[in-house]
């Protein structure tokens, strides 16, 4: 399409990943919260990916021919990376327990497309050779991640509809990116590359689509928590939901205790230590001017009925 390499399905989901990030844009302009701006952060990602990987190479593009590959692989690892970071930072999805392991994971990749790429295509000259080096490793490794994911969030505890949805939708989004090296060796498949790497952020979009309709779903049992003041109460009343005291995931934890679940319990649906239940607890109570879980319950638990 217009005289590039670019696939017309790659330009497809280039277009509905721009009007994703320009519409979170629109309805996070009075927002600032680091979660909102996370995913407008991996939205652009996925655009400049769509963008580099499609377009490019291109024949009088200024510079040595290895350049338009050394962007294009960039912006993949850091695409990848920046999702695996993307499930540890919003749903405390944690599979690596080394220290670091998101740093250490970008280091990796790093190195890795140096010395099993770059290396290998000065030396012998053959970008075939040097994407073989570099992927079937990768790929591996990709590969054993999936499973200690899978095996992580794999038969949760909670029946709750919510988060077995997630799970299942996290799934989609780390396979995507193990599969994404064997896609690359392969060959240049636009539509088969493209196709699954953009199921990554529309089944994390999805997430928090669903979650947004969640946290409306159960917008009466949150009500007095959220209208902590007078004229939060009033907008309360037109159906608003108030994320200025809670962050995202303090909510869904304040859903649970408010459901008489035990941080054990939580902490298991969630598939997060239960220090975190109770780093999270202690700032839900700060925010909502109670001193512990009991007050909270009988404060907030007694009004929402």
């Amino acid at each position: 399409m217009f005289g590039t390499a670019i696939h017309w399905t790659t330009f497809f989901y280039l277009l509905i990943d721009t009007f994703i990030v320009l519409l979170t844009i629109y309805f996070s302009r009075k927002k600032t919260r680091s979660s909102l701006r996370r995913f407008l952060y991996l939205g652009i990602l996925f655009v400049a990916y769509n963008a580099t990987g499609g377009f490019l190479p291109i024949d009088n593009f200024p510079g040595p021919f290895i350049l338009q590959y050394i962007i294009t692989y960039g912006v993949a690892i850091a695409l990848c990376v920046y999702i695996v970071y993307y499930l540890y930072k919003e749903y405390d999805i944690v599979v690596l327990k080394f220290n670091s392991s998101i740093r250490n994971l970008a280091i990796l990749a790093s190195v890795s497309f140096v010395v099993l790429f770059l290396i290998p295509y000065f030396l012998t000259d053959s970008l075939n050779s040097a994407r073989f080096l570099f992927t079937i490793p990768i790929s591996v490794i990709a590969f054993v991640f999936l499973f200690i994911f899978y095996r992580r969030i794999s038969n949760p505890s909670n029946p709750n509809p919510f988060i077995l949805r997630r799970n299942k939708l996290s799934m989609v989004s780390v396979a995507s990116i193990a599969f994404l090296p064997i896609c690359t060796v392969i060959g240049d498949y636009q539509w088969i590359t493209f196709t699954v790497m953009n199921l990554a952020f529309f089944a994390i979009t999805a997430i928090e689509a669903d979650r947004y309709l969640y946290f409306i779903e159960n917008n009466n049992r949150m009500y007095e928590v959220f209208a902590l003041k007078e004229k939060q109460r009033d907008e309360s009343i037109e159906r608003k939901i108030i994320y200025e005291d809670l962050t995202r995931r303090e909510i869904e934890i304040a859903l649970s205790i408010l459901g008489n679940s035990s941080y054990r319990n939580i902490a298991k649906d969630l598939f997060i230590a239960e220090s975190t239940v109770s780093k999270h607890a202690s700032n839900i109570f700060k925010k909502t001017g109670v001193k512990n879980r009991r007050e909270f319950l009988k404060r907030f638990r007694k009004k929402s009925k």
